[in-house]
This record gives C-alpha cells, sequence and structure tokens, in this order.
C-alpha cells in the first residue's frame, strides 16, 4: 500500500459531501421494548402493519417472516408470521436466521469507516493505492449480436474510493449476464473465486461496465472493499467484522455462515414456481453456500442474521455510531455514510432487491441509499434515512428525523415481492401520529 495515503488521512475531516441531511446523533443507549402509544404511535393503526404481514402469508406470497418496529430506542413491535420451513411445519419465530445477502452492504461502510478513522484510507484516493491489479483496467466499448466483447478500451483514470463504495466505480457484477460485461465477468466466476486475492485478480482481467464516474451501476464494488478491509487490517473479513463489529454490538446470529447448532433457526429460502404459482425451494449455487464458512467471504452479499441483530446495527445508526455505552465510530463516520454522495444527474437503479429506475430525492451515501428530499420522491420517510434490501428477501430503512427504524426479513428470491417493502414503510408511518417537530 502507499504509505503516503497514512500520513494524508490526518486531513480526514475534510471531504466533500452532497445533498441530503447527515444523520443526527442522539442520546446514546441500547434497545428495549416499549407501548407504541409511548413514541407517538397508534396502536390501532400500527395493527395494519400486521393484518398486511399475515395476508401475505395467507395468500402464499411468502412462507413468514419476521419484522421490527423501534423508535427513540424503543422496539414497539416484534412478530413472527408464517413458517420457517413449509414441508417441516416449523412455524417462524422471531430469533430466525436469514440470508441477509446486500443488506451485508451497510455494514461493510461501517467496517470501512472503522479504518478510514484510523488514516487508512481516504474518499478521493485512487484504488489502486490499496489494490495495484487495477492499474491497467480495461473498459468494455462493443460486442457482436451475440454479445461476446469485439473491443475494450483503457481506463481513463483508477476509480476513487468514494465511487468504489457508492456504485459509481464502473464494475460490472456478475450476478447474471445482462449485459456483456456482467456475462463476462459470470464466465469467468468472479463471484465464484476459491478467495477474495483470487476475486480481484479475475476482477483485473475482465473489462469494466463503464469509465469511472460516469454512472450509478450497482457492482461488484463492495466485495472489493472487503479485500481491502483485509488488507489494511491484516485480518480476515470475518475476524475483522466479529471482533470489531458483531462482537461490541452483539449481534450474536450475524457471520457469514450458520453455524451447525443454528441451523435449526435457519429460515428456507423459496422461489415462486410460475407453473403452480406456489412457492419452491430453489437451487443453491456453491457461492451461496450458508452452511459452510465461505472460500471467498461476500462483503457484498453474505452474511446471516436475525432481525434483532440487524436491529441493533439500525439503533447503533441512529445512535451516531455508539450502542450501550460502546462506540463503533465516530458520529462524523456515520454522517458521511448518511449522506448523498452522487451527482445530481445520476439515478438510482436498484435497491439491494431488484433493478428499477428510482425517481428523485433518492440519492447514495456509503454502501446504502439515502433519502434526499422525500417530498419529491413521494416518500413518507423523514429527510436523510438511509435504507438497503437483500436479493432474499430482506429490507430495512433507519429515519433519523423521525428516530425509528424498520427491520423486515422474509426468505424469498427475487426479494419482497410486488412492494412489500413499500407497503410495510406506508403502513409505519400511517400510524405515526406524533412526529419529530
Amino acid at each position: 500500500m502507499n504509505r503516503r495515503v497514512v500520513m494524508l488521512r490526518a486531513l480526514a475531516g475534510m471531504f466533500g459531501l452532497g445533498g441530503g441531511r447527515a444523520l443526527a446523533a442522539r442520546s446514546p443507549g441500547g434497545l428495549s421494548f416499549g407501548r407504541p402509544e409511548d413514541v407517538g404511535f397508534d396502536p390501532a393503526r400500527l395493527g395494519r402493519l400486521d393484518d398486511a404481514m399475515r395476508r401475505t402469508v395467507t395468500n402464499n406470497q411468502i412462507a413468514g417472516g419476521v419484522t421490527l418496529l423501534a423508535r427513540r430506542g424503543k422496539i414497539v413491535q416484534l412478530r413472527a408470521y408464517g413458517q420457517r420451513d413449509i414441508n417441516l411445519g416449523d412455524p417462524m419465530t422471531s430469533d430466525a436466521i436469514f440470508r441477509i445477502r446486500s443488506e451485508t452492504k451497510p455494514i461493510t461502510a461501517l467496517a470501512m469507516m472503522m479504518l478510514y478513522e484510523q488514516g487508512l484510507w481516504g474518499l478521493d484516493d485512487p484504488v489502486t493505492y490499496f489494490i495495484p491489479e487495477f492499474t491497467d483496467l480495461k473498459v468494455f466499448k462493443t460486442a457482436d449480436a451475440n454479445g461476446a466483447i469485439t473491443a475494450v478500451e483503457p481506463v481513463t483514470r483508477p476509480p476513487t474510493m468514494r465511487e468504489l463504495m457508492t456504485h459509481t466505480a464502473g464494475f460490472a457484477y456478475g450476478l447474471a449476464g445482462d449485459s456483456p460485461p456482467d456475462r463476462a465477468y459470470l464466465e469467468a466466476g468472479v463471484l465464484t473465486a476459491d478467495s477474495l486475492s483470487d476475486m480481484v485478480r479475475r476482477i483485473a482481467e475482465q473489462p469494466m461496465f463503464c469509465q469511472p464516474g460516469k454512472m450509478w451501476r450497482y457492482s461488484i464494488a463492495t466485495d472489493i472493499q472487503g479485500h481491502i478491509i483485509e488488507r489494511l487490517s491484516g485480518m480476515s473479513l470475518p475476524d475483522f467484522f466479529k471482533t470489531k463489529i458483531f462482537d461490541p454490538l452483539g449481534m450474536v446470529d450475524t457471520g457469514f455462515y450458520v453455524a451447525p447448532e443454528k441451523r435449526r433457526r435457519l429460515a428456507t429460502l423459496y422461489d415462486i414456481d410460475y407453473s403452480t404459482n406456489r412457492l419452491a425451494e430453489p437451487p443453491t449455487p456453491r457461492w451461496r453456500d450458508v452452511l459452510q464458512p465461505p472460500l471467498a467471504p461476500s462483503a457484498g452479499g453474505g452474511l446471516v442474521s436475525t432481525a434483532r441483530d440487524y436491529a441493533r446495527f439500525c439503533q447503533m445508526i441512529l445512535n451516531a455510531g455508539e450502542l450501550d455505552g460502546v462506540r463503533i465510530v465516530r458520529p462524523t463516520s456515520i454522517a458521511i455514510m448518511g449522506s448523498n454522495h452522487l451527482p445530481p444527474s445520476f439515478s438510482v437503479t436498484s435497491d439491494g432487491i431488484r433493478p428499477f429506475p428510482f425517481g428523485p430525492g433518492l440519492g447514495f451515501g456509503l454502501n446504502m441509499a439515502v433519502s434526499v428530499d422525500p417530498l419529491l420522491g413521494n416518500a413518507p420517510v423523514g429527510k436523510g434515512t438511509v435504507s438497503w434490501g437483500g436479493s432474499a428477501g430482506t429490507w430495512f430503512w433507519a429515519d433519523p428525523t423521525n428516530d425509528l427504524f424498520f427491520v423486515g426479513m422474509i426468505q424469498r428470491l427475487g426479494g419482497v415481492g410486488s412492494g412489500l417493502d413499500a407497503e410495510t414503510r406506508n403502513l409505519v408511518y400511517q400510524a405515526l401520529v406524533d412526529r419529530a417537530k
């Protein structure tokens, strides 16, 4: 690594931020249970959230799920619905373990900010400071009628760390072959590498989707951050997450695989069989196996967790980096994570669950979306709300304006289906009768 970076990070407080309200500090504290009416919710209206989740189970859209809602440090609703496994008849429980997939990304941002505070990297540093293998990257230019790449061009400049953490670096992903560069990643086995070093090598050999800084494009960028965490910390990614984040926050069921003694609590993953319109168990690729320690732990989508564990992460965010008297990062770091870093012309086209173009009012912080202008985006949330989701059916938002957060977890490929995330959000806010003043 270029050691001058360490010296330059003494100026780390001088960063450029876009629009959007930064997450503000509140009185530090943990989570306890409370009554909805004591923190500004109408219990009868909040019952509509229960009704909606039960209806989703009854209509065979999901097997089951868990939701958790908290405000001002009080959990006002923790519910389990349906079944954890349909064939076994096991009921869903509030301590069920879920594949949170891309909800891993905000946790990776927190890990990166811990290293940022040590002066080990800066937002505008070239990624090549930390991954010299990316010095001679190429960019996709043309393809033939079959999608085979026919021409590439040199990268005009290295992507920056800010771009790496906002999906504007120009990398592809390789989850599917929906573009020639993504197909190249898929065929090169980028996501099935034997280690994070091997993953980086494979990425370096494939063309990028576009030049750095040209557009927002959901990508493998967060997995690349996992490799940087290992290089800067000298620790494996699982060890860093466990010792620096999960243990201090009391996230006892979160990790990169499910230990044998906890496997009965793992919710079964389903897909929709469109021939019968019923839930079916999908095939699980090797790189998605959560029963064994992964060879290349995915900082972009590899974690399993519970609603209660992720709630502790959300409360730490609202507490500006602290939980139960334990400070994980300073308030400034949370502010950087939760501020919009995108140029006004850029459009966020995924929420971690599914691809589609979002309307105005939504920006992007570090590894998660941020609401810059809720009224413009026709969203009921407060300004500065951060959010993201996972493709196996998990979603969250943390609203610093109204001092509340919500965690939803189901297990169905393709995410939360036709608007379950938006429906739960609307139902929460129609029950919030005492908003922030």
